[in-house]
């Protein structure tokens, strides 16, 4: 019942490589069924995303003993020598896998601290491996526990409520002013990376009309198509300015592209109907007086950049909370594969001690003939009652007590104890 985890992160790995090591849901699934196939995995699961891929397992016999023929599998699936893939590579174990997982579900090992994305992607990969049949009682109970982990980090700490770029910020400050965004419009001027960003996190929270606006009507309107928005022609203030809520700029110019006159022109035609206006350009693209105007918001790169600044110590104060989580679940997992793997000892040392007590019992016998059959019978039968009196109360602990389960962890120190067969040096 071990488990072995072999992969590469962002930490370990530039992206050159992640990129080789990367898995498509058929390579997940080939690799899936060519691991157990070949005898080096008996289950095992995995999880690829842009800044990892893992496999998860549970080897036949050893953990340690499997890891080497693992890291073999991966260079050779991949073809990337061994060299190259192997500097990357970590190897985590029983403990360390578990905690290492629960942390990658908490979104504790992301490269942006965190982040909602992985959660759905562990969630994704456990779903595609069960259904595979790749999985089994062992890899099921530990990302079912991942699963949890996940939820309760992000229900129980503010680890990954507070946005972590300029174009998140910039839009959740959108919705403090207006709350949700489905009833409203925007314009975007630009339609470069930046603008790119901003114009997917307002899609994403359900804008309901977006505008693009670009020198390049040809750019504007490939952006515009993406995500369903219309173009508007360059320099068209006076009309363009009525109609949006919210207003992003990430343009190159060396003078303000929205002036103050302009922006005076557009309220008082909109009836002061507040305005929102991101300015992500560098030099700034709107006039600093305009943030004077009455309802109108002026958010520029400082102001965001600062509050991003915020949110991620803000984030990092969370860790220690998350941290609890893992570590409280890391336990609950590993009493649960303590009382499997005790039960399963039990269960030796049953078969054991009976095997022992026959032995013991024919040896014996030859200086005990004056009993009868009958007698030697009704000695047999109390010491198999004597063996069950000393082995069940044991096992009905293990399987009554969690505090029992939780502080017997070793069960090879156990093993090793009472079931070797190894003569003494």
């Amino acid at each position: 019942m071990e488990i072995v985890l072999v992969g590469l992160n962002h930490r370990t790995a530039p992206v050159e490589v992640r990129e080789r090591v990367s898995f498509t849901a058929e390579q997940a699934r080939r690799a899936a069924n060519e691991l157990r196939s070949r005898g080096i995995l008996e289950e095992t699961l995995v999880l690829s995303t842009c800044n990892r891929s893992e496999v998860y397992g549970v080897p036949p016999e050893s953990s340690h003993e499997c890891a080497p023929g693992l890291s073999s599998f991966l260079s050779e699936f991949h073809e990337v020598r061994p060299d190259v893939l192997g500097v990357s590579l970590y190897h985590h174990y029983d403990r360390e896998a578990v905690r290492h997982l629960f942390r990658v579900s908490a979104g504790l090992d992301s490269m942006l601290l965190g982040e909602a994305e992985i959660l759905g992607q562990v969630r994704e990969a456990y779903r595609f491996a069960h259904e595979l049949g790749a999985t089994g009682p062992v890899l099921n109970r530990l990302f079912q526990g991942a699963l949890e982990v996940g939820k309760r980090v992000r229900s129980e700490t503010d680890l990954g409520t507070r946005p972590m770029s300029v174009a998140s910020a910039g839009v959740k400050l959108a919705e403090r002013i207006f709350g949700k965004l489905q009833e409203r419009t925007a314009l975007v001027l630009g339609a470069g990376a930046i603008s790119e960003q901003v114009v997917s996190q307002l899609h994403d929270r359900g804008i309901a009309n977006l505008l693009v606006m670009n020198r390049s009507r040809e750019r504007a309107g490939e952006l515009a198509r993406q995500f369903s928005g219309k173009v508007v022609g360059w320099g068209e203030w006076d009309a363009a300015l009525q109609t949006p809520d919210v207003v992003v700029s990430s343009v190159a110019a060396e003078e303000p592209v929205l002036r103050r006159e302009m922006v005076e022109r557009a309220m008082s035609a909109r009836e002061n109907r507040a305005l929102f206006l991101m300015d992500l350009g560098m030099p700034r693209n709107i006039d600093a007086g305009v943030a004077k105007l009455y309802n109108v918001y002026v958010y520029n790169m400082d102001d965001l950049s600062d509050i991003v600044q915020q949110n991620r110590q803000a984030r990092e104060n969370e860790i220690p909370r998350a941290e609890n989580i893992v570590d409280e679940h890391v336990g609950k997992f590993l009493s649960w594969q303590a009382s499997v793997e005790l039960v399963s000892l039990v269960d030796e040392l049953r078969a054991k001690l009976r095997e022992e007590r026959s032995g013991f019992i024919r040896a014996r016998m030859e200086s005990m003939k004056h009993l009868n059959e009958a007698d030697q019978a009704r000695m047999e039968v109390l010491m198999d009652e004597l063996l069950e009196k000393l082995l069940l109360e044991p096992a009905q602990r293990l399987r009554g007590e969690k505090e029992l389960r939780r502080k017997i962890q070793n069960v090879e120190a156990l093993r090793d104890l009472f079931l070797s067969n190894r003569e003494k040096p």
